[in-house]
């Protein structure tokens, strides 16, 4: 594999507002990379940066070994990108806003354009001022694609659409990867990226709180239910390789999604006194998510 993003120490910082403090990146070819956060963490700031439409306050990165700052057009030409709402020209035909876009790119967009709505069955006579939102998605997506990029971002693509419609769109990038392809995938649905992403990157206030493989998350996050006798017990630190991402404290219980945590270390808690009883389960992708957005989400309760 190749490296087709690379990003190092990215910095944009607005007047009141630090949109990205210090991020670094790698996207492999013939992957789909997720980034996951909530609204305003940073993520489409990132894309402009990489697609050469923003230029960060600080730090460096190149795609498709080429620098945004410098060889922006070339790298447009290169990429596919798909926003959650595509620009489109509504008093364009389907089959005329192909033919206008084929311009820009060599021998074949045009029929591969045409391959692609067929597939989706739109009709090409049909205005793109009277066509569905998922079919908009649809006409955006064989746009992005049919010059064969190497590179393919996506942000926010099904925000709005159809179940039926989201998982023909995430499909379609599955099938895009087995050919050597890569995605960049921006997104807020969880269960979406779950489904596609072979990494993991989640944005928060302009960092990045976990970057990994959604198969190495899914056997080392765990998340961890300690009942105590007493709500005042104060539990010991766990070692690492433990790593304590998020805590809340509800009553007699005191709630952990941990990365890295032993068998070792739950009979050490379970013997730990005051400690009535531990639960240690798999976390979710979404458990994940939440203890990164909010780490430290603790409920009062009164107790008699």
């Amino acid at each position: 594999m190749t490296t087709v993003i690379e990003a190092k120490n990215i910095e944009v910082h607005f007047p009141g507002c630090d949109a990205l403090r210090g991020v670094d990146l790698s996207v492999q070819s013939g992957t789909v990379f997720a980034l996951l956060g909530e609204n305003g963490a940073g993520k489409t700031t990132l894309i402009k940066i990489l697609t050469g439409f923003l230029k960060p306050t600080a730090g460096s990165c190149t795609v498709l070994g080429m620098d945004p700052a410098r060889d922006a057009v070339e790298i447009r030409r290169r990429i596919g990108y798909v926003s959650d709402a595509p620009p489109l020209y509504d008093w364009m035909q389907v089959g005329e806003i192909g033919w206008f876009a084929s311009s820009f790119y060599p021998e074949g967009f045009l029929e591969r354009y045409r391959e692609s709505v067929h597939r989706y069955e739109i009709a090409e006579n049909r205005k793109i001022k009277h066509l569905s939102k998922g079919q908009r998605a649809k006409i955006a997506l064989s746009l992005a694609l049919a010059h064969d990029p190497e590179l393919l971002i996506l942000d926010e693509p099904t925000s709005g659409l159809d179940p039926l419609v989201r998982r023909e769109f995430l499909e379609s990038m599955i099938d895009r990867v087995s050919t050597g392809r890569t995605v960049l995938l921006s997104s807020h649905q969880i269960s979406e990226i779950e489904r596609v992403a072979d990494q993991i990157a989640i944005l928060h206030e302009g960092k990045f709180q976990i970057v990994d493989s959604l198969i190495n998350l899914h056997d080392s996050i765990s998340k961890i239910t300690v009942a105590v006798d007493d709500p005042l017990t104060a539990l010991p630190a766990l070692d690492s390789p433990a790593e304590v991402i998020s805590e809340e404290l509800s009553g007699r219980q005191r709630r952990f999604v941990v990365r890295n945590f032993s068998s070792e270390q739950r009979a050490e808690l379970a013997n730990y006194p005051g400690v009535h009883s531990v639960q240690v389960e798999h976390a979710s992708l979404e458990d994940l998510f939440v203890a990164c957005v909010h780490p430290r989400s603790v409920e009062k309760v009164d107790v008699q």
